[in-house]
């Protein structure tokens, strides 16, 4: 009787040190930033793009830690999202060329990946650094393939959609993301090897 008294009694003590301990660990909060990996092919619309616009596809950068915007710079981001998905009317290529995957800078009408070239242009030309504006193939919820634009920042990685006119941080979107362009080199793509595990882990 008294082994089993000293047993309940010591039961009782782990729970009341444990539990509070167990309830009070944080939940796993998203990664700030995507984490990339290895070399890997472009699109195949990138490559036919870089193959009429060479002089935009062979610019490298210095690896250099993602820029603090300041508040006029997330306005000009904003802006320059909501102006771009309002000015062009969404076609597909096939609509528009007869054929899939043709990456152009849009006149009229404009697929996924026509818009985050202009707002990749558009930033540049307002001073944000092109290692910092890269373009992004992701999968949608339904399978399709969709393309946008990541701008990199000190808070983390943020995604420019002409399905959304909110700049959304990269985890707060419905994709599985797949490569991007590298930041160190316009015509060079790499894997995102966290594209699907987004919840796991600390910010950073």
């Amino acid at each position: 009787m008294r082994i089993a008294l000293q047993a309940r009694r010591l039961a009782v003590i782990l729970l009341s040190v444990l539990v509070p301990v167990s309830a009070a660990m944080p939940a796993p909060r998203p990664i700030a930033s995507m984490e990339t990996g290895a070399l890997t092919s472009q699109p195949i619309g990138h490559y036919e793009f870089c193959e009429r616009n060479a002089a935009e596809c062979d610019i490298k950068s210095r690896s250099a830690p993602a820029p603090k915007l300041s508040a006029r710079g997330w306005e000009m981001a904003r802006d320059i999202n909501k102006a771009v998905n309002a000015r062009y009317i969404a076609r597909t290529d096939k609509e528009s060329y007869g054929r899939e995957e043709v990456w152009a800078y849009p006149t009229t009408f404009a697929d996924c990946e026509d818009f985050a070239l202009e707002k990749r242009k558009e930033l540049a030309a307002a001073g944000f650094a092109l290692s910092d504006l890269l373009m992004t193939v992701v999968r949608k919820p339904d399978g399709e393939g969709h393309a946008v634009l990541t701008l990199r920042t000190s808070d983390g990685d943020f995604i420019l959609d002409n399905l959304d006119n909110d700049i959304m941080p990269w985890y707060a979107t419905s994709y599985t993301f797949l490569k991007r362009q590298a930041s160190f080199n316009t015509g060079r793509w790499v894997t995102i090897e966290n594209g699907r595990d987004v919840l796991v882990g600390a910010l950073r």
